[in-house]
């Protein structure tokens, strides 16, 4: 192979390895399975710094999966250091609350890991938890649920969750358009209201609108699980007569809103969803229900933080970069999907 063949493999491998784009590595299942995918595979091939090099232990620790989204997180990391004879995973759980997690992450101090990939039950109440752990000489990468002090990680990665706002309300915004509604009704249910995820998702939302002229008309936190969506939906449905467009935060908790909607049988508004679950895509794609886009929130992102965990537990630096060094921070775009283009994406929902 040429040079220049060479230095093009390794940059193939290496994106998909280190940079990891959402598209690319979403091991799109809730299952109890935990081989690497066809995705995962390609990123641990032979090649540049996927080239076995270093032991790494890598710590791991999320929420229990009580749904979907979460439950693609664990796999996709157990899937990805699977992928590499270099990484030893070291999975402790994360308990009922912050407390919990907490305490566990504490013992996993203790075993000193080369790193720990942290998806935090709350970044905030974790904080103090990375701080420890960066002070003891372990660097942190932060997951998901953001830590607000820089100093608390070596590397955050996460959704653009401001992003799916703003993507959110501009698709809602050209169908109104499209269909030529003036002074729309527009409603919302967010997940957990006290995450400062949620906040960023509706705070993109409600700016995007006002850009439009557009604003909320009504708004029903739910908390990520379908008997939630159910639950909100219901008291949105009698809160506001008519409708003429609905953002869902997550598809999780969509199925309980669609449950709602055909319990009521509120057909006469069209909605958004959140996250990109397999199930969401299958709705749009047939084209049979309310639910007519999603905006996603992919998590690929476990799979690229372990990657990046290795990196930097080896100190590499990603080699499509001038720098030595993994970056700071990286934030995965919220793409749009919608009946034109689920076909595409389908494979990759979880």
């Amino acid at each position: 192979m040429t040079t220049q063949g060479r230095d093009l493999s390794r940059r193939r491998l290496l994106f998909g390895g280190a940079a990891l784009s959402a598209g690319v590595v979403l091991a799109g299942c809730t299952s109890n399975e935990q081989a690497p995918t066809a995705a995962q595979t390609k990123a641990a091939a032979t090649g540049g710094n996927s080239e076995p090099g270093k032991k790494v232990t890598i710590g791991f620790s999320a929420p229990a999966a009580d749904h979907g989204w979460i439950a693609a997180i664990t796999n996709n990391a157990k899937a990805q250091a699977g992928a590499y004879s270099d990484v030893e995973l070291k999975s402790v759980e994360a308990g009922a609350d912050a407390a919990a997690q907490r305490a566990a992450l504490s013992t996993l101090i203790s075993q000193k890991p080369d790193v720990i990939v942290l998806l935090p039950h709350d970044g905030k109440e974790l904080n103090a938890f990375g701080l420890e752990a960066m002070k003891a000489g372990i660097p942190v990468v932060n997951l998901d649920r953001a830590f607000p002090d820089a100093r608390a990680y070596r590397l955050q990665i996460k959704g653009d969750n401001y992003g799916m706002g703003v993507a959110a309300a501009t698709y809602i915004y050209e169908q109104l358009k499209a269909k030529g509604v003036s002074n729309p009704v527009i409603g919302e249910i967010p997940g957990i209201d006290s995450l400062e995820l949620t906040q960023e998702r509706s705070k993109g939302f409600a700016d995007t609108l006002a850009s439009y002229g557009l604003k909320v008309a009504n708004r029903r936190p739910a908390e990520f699980t379908a008997d939630s969506g159910q639950q909100a939906a219901t008291g949105l449905f009698q809160a506001l007569p008519k409708i003429d467009a609905l953002w869902n935060h997550d598809d999780d908790q969509g199925i309980g809103v669609l449950a709602a909607v055909n319990q009521a049988n509120r057909k006469e508004f069209f909605m958004v969803g959140g996250a990109g679950s397999k199930k969401a895509m299958e709705d749009i794609q047939a084209d049979n229900t309310v639910l007519k886009a999603t905006v996603t929130y992919s998590p690929s992102m476990a799979s690229s933080a372990i990657s990046l965990a290795r990196l930097i537990g080896q100190n590499k630096g990603m080699s499509d970069l001038v720098e030595l060094q993994v970056p700071k921070e990286i934030v995965l775009a919220s793409e749009t999907i919608t009946k034109e283009n689920a076909g595409d994406y389908l494979k990759l929902g979880f």
